[in-house]
């Protein structure tokens, strides 16, 4: 069978209906380790409880084989009690990386009063600011890169953590062998993985009662700890840069620009129905999406299917990060996927003052969005199907009046926002990590964790 993921990453949909049914065969085939849980998380119709078993099947060899070493390894923890928690943040992406440059501010703004804040990095070095910066936000930066998952699970035991924070569930080089070998006595799924993992590996999933309402708590291994607004630590990055011109960026003078700046895995053919009949719906208007070389002609030539012309669409280079918020002051309004929401890429387009539309569906990855306008206090651009989605998107793009009134109320909500309140994000984080510990010292199992 060919490869779905990489025909997703192309926009190559001629057998897109196949694909589906394809992954549906490798689930229902229940073998371990047959279908990465990633290729789920932006395949439409597949439901959390899909995507728990998915994780669990993906894991089961490998957790069946880890726990023969975990017997000969035998960890045994300290006794729980008041003292300075130890925290672990595990992770290959500490060097300019989404994650990283989401949760710089709030490594940054830990209470060293109250919590040990240490990295365990696994991921190259590149030599970039982000990188010295990451070093210095930790009291401990250990490199694990050249260890083993039996030696990194003695190194972080070693060192006595408390808690385990794994930031990259089953995203590019995780190496989940190592939560599998249990080294610390609490181990918690965050930020990097917008799912479960499955049994065995973690306690606690970091989120907010919007992309898992405790209904859902069935597809999720792991209890939920609740943050009180979006689970998403989205800091202020310093100053945005000076708006460019439309020109310098290749974008038309006049007309509405819509934005996507996803990555192309995340679109979907209906998706893209969507987005033609809004070009098509609002003359001069133009798609700016992110470059993506091996997907561009195909995504042209789908516009031409749909009977969009395909120099409609534009597309944007890789910018370092001030200069890509600067560009994005240029976007009239963000067009966001589904089922795979944007997740920085919202939660930037917000920073830089560009209101996004939105539809929210069951799963964790689908939701993301709606929790981030909910922090900025914009819930009313979250659009229940595809034919609210169209309607609220073309509302806006046709009314200027419309539009300028939802940017206006984003600039005056942002100062204030939660989501881009660093300092309050940090103390319910640690609040969190507290009441876990606090369970743990009274010998309970881990559990739901509501907001304070």
């Amino acid at each position: 069978m060919r490869s779905p993921g990489r025909s997703r990453s192309m926009c190559e949909w001629d057998d897109f209906a196949e694909d589906a049914k394809s992954l549906e065969r490798l689930l229902d085939a229940d073998g371990s380790g047959a279908l990465p849980p990633f290729l789920l998380l932006s395949q439409p119709g597949v439901g959390a409880g899909d995507q728990r078993r998915c994780s669990e099947l993906w894991t089961r060899d490998r957790r069946a084989a880890a726990a023969t070493e975990r017997r000969s390894l035998d960890f045994r923890f300290r006794a729980a009690g008041e003292r300075k928690i130890k925290i672990g943040y595990l992770s290959n992406d500490f060097h300019d990386h989404a994650t990283a440059l989401l949760l710089i501010e709030t490594l940054e703004a830990h209470d060293r009063e109250r919590f040990s804040v240490n990295a365990y990095s696994y991921g190259a070095d590149d030599g970039k600011a982000m990188r010295r910066r990451l070093v210095e936000a930790f009291d401990s930066f250990v490199d694990i890169s050249g260890l083993s998952d039996g030696e990194a699970a003695r190194a972080i035991h070693r060192d006595e953590v408390d808690i385990l924070i794994d930031l990259k569930g089953f995203t590019a080089n995780a190496r989940s062998g190592i939560l599998m070998l249990r080294p610390a006595p609490l181990q918690v799924n965050y930020l990097g993985y917008p799912g479960t993992l499955g049994a065995e590996l973690c306690d606690y999933i970091i989120t907010d009662d919007y992309v898992t309402p405790p209904a859902s708590a069935a597809d999720y291994s792991e209890s939920f700890a609740y943050m009180p607004h979006s689970y998403q630590p989205r800091g202020r990055a310093g100053p945005i840069g000076p708006k460019p011109t439309r020109a310098s960026m290749g974008l038309p003078e006049q007309g509405v620009v819509f934005c996507c700046f996803n990555q192309a895995y995340k679109f979907t053919p209906e998706m893209f129905d969507l987005w033609c009949r809004l070009l098509d719906a609002a003359p001069g208007s133009v798609l700016w999406l992110l470059a993506a070389p091996s997907a561009e002609g195909n995504l042209r030539n789908e516009a031409w299917k749909r009977g969009v012309n395909g120099n409609r669409l534009v597309f944007a280079p890789d910018l370092a990060q001030g200069a890509h918020l600067a560009r994005l002051q240029l976007a009239d309004l963000v067009l966001d996927t589904a089922p795979y929401n944007a997740h920085t890429t919202a939660s930037d387009a917000l920073w830089a003052g560009v209101p996004i539309v939105t539809c929210s569906g069951s799963t964790f990855p689908s939701r993301v969005a709606g929790s981030l306008l909910r922090a900025v206090g914009l819930s009313e651009l979250i659009a229940v199907d595809f034919d609210d989605y169209f309607d609220l998107a073309y509302r806006l793009a046709t009314d200027p009046a419309g539009l300028a009134e939802i940017k206006a109320k984003l600039a005056r909500n942002r100062p204030t926002a939660a989501l881009f309140d660093v300092v309050a994000y940090t103390r319910d984080l640690e609040g969190l990590y507290q009441s876990m510990w606090k369970r743990r010292s009274a010998g309970l199992s881990p559990a739901l964790i509501p907001t304070a």
